[in-house]
């Protein structure tokens, strides 16, 4: 008769702390990617909310541009941080500016699906 069969408990095992060091070091590692993934997601969505600022700032800045009989493509891009100027398409239509930014990520394709684009109208024409 085992001592399990006479209702005895089982013998247990000790285990002393250092034996848990390894297992510790496995499920770091184990997890390491997961947060090298949210981390970079992390980094593109504020990189795209960022950009899409830019390009708001810096359509409204051509904008003003326009009101004031200025160059708007030439305001628009001072308007835009230098790293961004890049990243960035300038284009006047009449009244109206639409500016581009690419938002910069590591990841190239995730970043070109991410573009912001804003406008901005200075109105109408003025009269004579």
């Amino acid at each position: 008769m085992t001592r399990q069969d006479r209702g005895l408990p089982h013998a247990t095992r000790r285990t002393r702390v250092g034996d848990q060091d390894g297992q510790s070091a496995v499920e770091l590692v184990a997890l390491l990617p997961l947060v090298v993934v949210l981390a970079v997601a992390a980094f593109t969505l504020l990189s795209a909310r960022r950009a899409a600022d830019d390009a708001a700032a810096a359509a409204q800045a051509g904008a003003m541009a326009l009101l004031q009989d200025g160059d708007a493509r030439r305001a628009a891009r001072a308007a835009l941080p230098s790293g961004a100027r890049r990243r960035a398409t300038v284009r006047v239509d009449g009244r109206r500016v639409h500016v581009t930014v690419r938002p910069s990520a590591p990841f190239e394709p995730l970043a070109r699906s991410l573009i912001a684009t804003a406008s901005a109208d200075a109105g109408p024409e003025p009269s004579p």
